[in-house]
């Protein structure tokens, strides 16, 4: 029988997956953007785009080029021009909660030329920390590879963009790290965070015109403070004192895209007390990004605000990949959980220090995501769509998609099977179940289980709707046609 055009089967599975999309109804809610219906409408617009161009471009097989569907690298890496001669385009493709972070844009560029740090209170110019403290935008890149070791906390300023593109960059090997404290508008790019070390008991600049006594620094790769549209991609971390980034006292509008984490214990801390009242009004969007080897526990570990986890690829975990306290509001979308082999470390959700009379009625979701290797999410609370408003913040892709969305994690270039010199590996899939070929146990809505099985309680409570099953099954009918 004749089989139908490639590009009528194309057009009409993203059709469908845009109809489900749509019926799931997930809208955003950003109380930091004075215009949250504007903000969804420019993110369903750039999915839409980034679906449309890869399409027209012969799909995700390979026919595309550079397109992948992944709506921030397709932004500026397929946008006709070469990034060199337009870097700052890269300012007008974030996503998620981060999504204003306008870094340096507008401002002019600025060469680091020099890998020293010598004087944290008089920077000379030429090298990261005298860019990094000064007032108005910014655009900060690099004349060559570098591995810069601070002997304090690198203070940055307002409107400021690290971009390590086109060079190998280094922040960290055994000196302090990046602290974001009380300013907003940076955005910090393709550059390896590592190895990072308290510092502090010093006087450090923090401007042009000031300079001041930081006491004991913990030794977190990328330290947020009372920080608020803050947008990190394409970084790589791993082995840090404390946290690989960390975002405290009252931080907000902030998004971690496209990142690389591997070999350590506490990843992510999103909120540092309970009892911090401000952190109420959290909202970070956690996206494309591979959590890699050696991880131990959050991944993030959230409090109080509000967290969108989507369609990142989760290939291992100690302990347990999701945590929160005090009633964050969790909702975990088009992600892959690969649990270890440890029987007792399948569970992907921790409530900490906390009774589960106490955290029933939290609201914590999974929707299409992909649990593999006996990997369970124990889901809480009410089960509302319109409770997930202020933590739903871009359009999930399914969770069969998250090999592709998340192939360039980390830094661009960068070999994951060079743990020596990169500090990472990239993960052997080789005998780990992925749900079947074409298309078979792949869902966008309701947990998908890949092999191993699961929790009953997250079974029980993540069945699909009649419309919604409906509805997937004649998407991925349609992508068999493909």
């Amino acid at each position: 029988m004749a089989r139908p055009p490639k590009s009528t089967g194309i057009a009409f599975s993203l059709l469908l997956l845009a109809a489900a999309a749509a019926a799931s109804d997930l809208l955003l809610l950003n109380s930091t953007l004075p215009d949250p219906a504007a903000v969804v409408a420019d993110l369903h617009s750039k999915v839409a785009m980034s679906r449309r161009r890869m399409q027209e471009a012969g799909g995700a097989s390979g026919g595309g080029g550079c397109l992948t569907g992944n709506p921030i690298d397709d932004c500026w890496r397929c946008s006709g021009t070469d990034w060199r001669q337009d870097r700052q385009r890269l300012a007008d493709c974030g996503i998620g909660f981060g999504r204003n972070a306008l870094g340096g844009k507008g401002g002019p560029v600025y060469v680091v030329t020099d890998s020293s740090d010598g004087d944290p209170v008089n920077p000379v110019p030429g090298t990261l920390r005298h860019a990094a403290i000064q007032e108005g935008p910014l655009w900060i890149v690099f004349a060559s590879d570098m591995a810069i070791r601070l002997n304090e906390e690198l203070l940055v300023n307002s409107y400021k963009t690290i971009d390590g593109r086109g060079a190998r960059v280094h922040i960290g090997g055994g000196g302090a790290c990046i602290t974001l404290q009380y300013v907003s508008n940076v955005i910090i790019h393709n550059v390896h965070v590592h190895d990072c070390v308290p510092a502090g008991n010093a006087n450090v600049r923090s401007s042009p015109t000031h300079y001041g006594w930081r006491t004991r620094s913990d030794g977190d790769g990328i330290s947020l403070f009372g920080a608020r549209d803050v947008w990190v991609d394409h970084c790589a971390l791993w082995r840090c004192a404390d946290g690989l980034v960390d975002a405290i006292m009252g931080s907000t509008a902030i998004t971690v895209s496209n990142s690389y984490f591997a070999h350590h214990d506490e990843v992510m801390l999103l909120g540092a007390s309970d009892a911090y009242l401000p952190d109420s009004g959290m909202q970070v969007t956690i996206a494309f990004n591979r959590f890699g080897p050696g991880l131990v526990q959050r991944m993030p570990r959230c409090r109080r605000g509000y967290f969108h986890i989507v369609n990142n690829d989760y290939t291992s975990w100690e302990m347990y990949a999701i945590g929160g306290s005090a009633n964050p509001t969790i909702n975990s979308q088009g992600n892959r959980y690969i649990a270890p082999g440890d029987p007792n470390a399948k569970e992907v959700t921790k409530r900490v220090d906390t009774a589960e009379g106490q955290w029933n009625g939290w609201n914590w979701r999974t929707e299409g995501d992909m649990m593999v290797n006996g990997a369970f999410f124990v889901p809480s609370g009410e089960g509302l769509e319109e409770i997930y408003d202020k933590a739903s913040s871009t359009d999930p892709k399914s969770s069969a998609l998250v090999d592709v969305l998340t192939q360039n994690a980390g830094v661009l270039g960068d070999p994951r099977n060079d743990a020596e010199e990169t500090g990472y590996r990239g993960v052997n899939y080789a005998g780990v179940g992925t749900g079947g070929g074409g298309g078979n146990g792949y869902g966008y809505l309701g947990m998908v289980y890949a092999n191993g099985g699961g929790d009953r309680r997250s079974r029980s409570q993540s069945a699909l709707s009649l419309i919604s099953s409906v509805t997937t099954l004649i998407a991925l009918g349609c992508l068999r046609l493909l």
